[in-house]
């Protein structure tokens, strides 16, 4: 980001946006035959040991597998033909299981193959795997099978496939699921620190950390791994996958032995790059699941830096909290501590030093998590005052993260919102004189001082020259950052959003279309909305520039979603302003890869050839949602 010439500072293009942590570890589709027959015969190339130890998987072996996935994918979605299809692939899959999962191709397919499988058959190619359990855990194709299979478990525990289990128990694995996943934790427990240390091994460890709790992590969910059947790939994330799941008790008592392992070695945990990730997601899910030994754990490894080599400047722990492997664990602690024990971590080992942090390349990644978990006034009052007066500096060394992080922090605690804001506009080169104030929506979305980003070159100590209005409308809006569009989200569910409302009034309607069509920016428009601080006078009046401009914004990927969110909430006389100006482009709108869905979702053909039919299906669905917002009100 920018800083005009009367920065303190010195002069540059614009404020840096802030650096990456840049910390990485490292044929056919025939339906299948009937009852009494395998899909296709046998591949006659079975598995042979290989001269690398794992079997290897043949070609032949591998083309039918190929084959029967996409048979399997183009098969019915429910009937007996399926499961037979299924059961049939599977027991093939189980004779095979080891050389799959250590062939590229191979795994990738069994990976999609175990998101059809019910429950035996998966128990079956599970078991099939326990004696080489190390080889695929620690192997980089096979770890992602073992992955998935653990991830079906949300699927697959409690569901009615358990009976089939009992209904057909003759050739049934010897183990139910409930002993496989416990078999595994078992195992695991024995080896921890080499599983934990191992770059693929270490992500079954996190996996089973998460299935053993009962809750499949964010980050998780948000990978796609193997194929869904085409109803879960219909269902939203979170119903594929859902975030919490009934699991057995035995499952939080080996959680509880697998916490312990940590306790044994924290000082492996706490210094080693994979083994920390470990230790991370154990603290993401203790804190969901098990929370008093989440806090327990936190307590070990916070007294362990502690006792360290003191730190010439302050608390050992800041020395921590500027290397790259140790700083990602304590930004895992910081979110996950309870308000009081923050709240005694801040002053015995940081207040005093948060400037410090906030300049350094690694520890105002700690320093944001901490401001991310600021829920009390008692702790946000420190903070703020020691991070107040820097601001602008900390934007100059790019480190937006803090600032954004802070503004989040008055949000959410609800105070010094007006002083936060003034701070910005100070900042921002816009707070004097108060003409410049309307300009401050851009100059925050792009993250760039006002000299800057309106090319004013300014003499040091000048005094500052009053905005012009024609020039900051001559300007096409400039590229919405990320860290931009999230600090004016922020400011539009403060109390009073007043200013930053007026400053978004005050755009033309081709800037207010840049920033709905921008991949950041939309989300601002999301905001306008959303924030239950706009009023709807407020929100028609930003609303009101878009006008001339639906159709650009209804044929834009981003933007396209804007307007569908407007048109929910809009009231029918708006609604019907809407669909007369994307009437006159009807065509092109149908032509659009976008605009032709937006034009379904108004009804535009109904709009156009039977008016009275629309309003009153319009005027209906308006009935249905005041009555469905006066029930979520009472």
């Amino acid at each position: 980001m920018g800083l005009g010439p009367r920065s303190p500072h010195k002069v540059g293009r614009r404020f840096p946006a802030g650096g990456k942590r840049g910390r990485g570890a490292k044929g056919s589709g025939r339906p299948l035959p009937g009852r009494k027959r395998q899909p296709w015969p046998p591949p006659d190339g079975r598995s042979e040991p290989a001269s690398d130890s794992h079997p290897h998987l043949s070609p032949e072996a591998l083309g039918y597998f190929r084959r029967a996935l996409s048979a399997l994918k183009e098969a019915p979605e429910t009937g007996e033909e399926r499961d037979l299809m299924v059961h049939n692939i599977m027991k093939e899959v189980e004779t095979q299981a080891l050389a799959l999962s250590t062939n590229r191709t191979g795994s990738e397919m069994l990976q999609e193959l175990l998101g059809f499988s019910p429950l035996k058959p998966l128990c079956r190619v599970w078991a099939a795997l326990r004696s080489n359990l190390r080889t695929v855990a620690c192997h980089r194709c096979g770890v992602h099978v073992l992955q998935s299979a653990l991830l079906q478990l949300p699927r697959l525990l409690g569901s009615a496939a358990e009976e089939e289990e009992e209904e057909d128990g003759k050739d049934g694995p010897t183990e139910t699921l409930e002993e496989l996943v416990l078999g595994l934790a078992a195992e695991v427990c024995d080896d921890f620190l080499v599983y934990c240390g191992d770059t693929h091994g270490s992500f079954v460890v996190r996996t089973l950390l998460q299935v053993l709790g009962g809750t499949i992590l964010e980050s998780e969910r948000a990978r796609p791994r193997g194929s869904q059947s085409s109803e879960a790939q219909k269902a939203p994330a979170q119903e594929c996958k859902p975030a919490d799941f009934e699991v057995p008790e035995t499952f939080l008592n080996r959680l509880q032995d697998l916490s312990s392992s940590f306790l044994k070695d924290i000082a492996v945990f706490i210094t080693d790059k994979i083994s920390s990730f470990c230790l991370q997601v154990a603290l993401q899910v203790l804190h969901r699941k098990l929370p008093q030994f989440c806090a327990h754990l936190c307590n070990a490894v916070i007294g362990y830096l502690s006792t360290r080599n003191s730190s010439v400047d302050g608390s050992p722990l800041l020395l921590f909290l500027r290397d790259q492997t140790s700083s990602r664990l304590l930004e895992q602690v910081l979110l996950v501590l309870e308000p009081p024990r923050l709240q005694s971590l801040f002053e015995e080992h940081l207040q005093g030093q948060l400037q410090t942090l906030a300049a350094h390349p690694i520890a105002n990644f700690p320093l944001q998590r901490l401001l991310d978990a600021v829920t009390t006034p008692e702790l946000l009052s420190p903070v703020f005052e020691e991070l107040s007066p820097v601001l602008e500096a900390v934007l100059a060394q790019g480190h937006p993260g803090v600032v954004i992080a802070l503004v989040g922090a008055c949000r959410r605690v609800g105070a010094y919102q007006a002083k936060v804001l003034q701070l910005l506009l100070e900042a921002f080169h816009c707070a004097e004189p108060s003409s410049r104030q309307v300009a401050c929506v851009p100059l925050f979305a792009t993250l760039m001082a006002y000299e800057v980003y309106y090319g004013l070159m300014e003499e040091e100590g000048a005094v500052p020259a009053e905005h012009q209005v024609a020039m900051a409308a001559a300007r096409a809006l400039g590229d919405v950052t990320v860290l931009g569009s999230l600090l004016l989200q922020h400011l539009l569910h403060f109390s009073t959003p007043g200013l930053v409302l007026r400053s978004l009034g005050a755009l033309t309607g081709p800037q207010l279309l840049a920033l709905a069509q921008s991949p950041a920016g939309s989300h601002v428009l999301d905001a306008i909305l959303t924030s239950p601080s706009v009023t709807r006078k407020q929100r028609r009046h930003v609303l009101q520039n878009l006008k001339g401009q639906y159709v650009a914004l209804a044929c834009s990927r981003h933007g396209s979603r804007v307007l569908d969110a407007i048109w929910s909430g809009a009231a029918l006389r708006a609604r019907k302003e809407i669909a007369a100006e994307l009437g006159e482009q009807n065509q092109e709108l149908i032509r659009d890869p976008f605009g032709h869905h937006v034009a379904r979702n108004v009804a535009l053909t109904t709009f156009l050839k039977r008016r009275e039919a629309w309003e009153q299906q319009q005027g209906a669905v308006a009935k249905r949602r005041r009555a469905l917002n006066s029930i979520l009100e009472d």
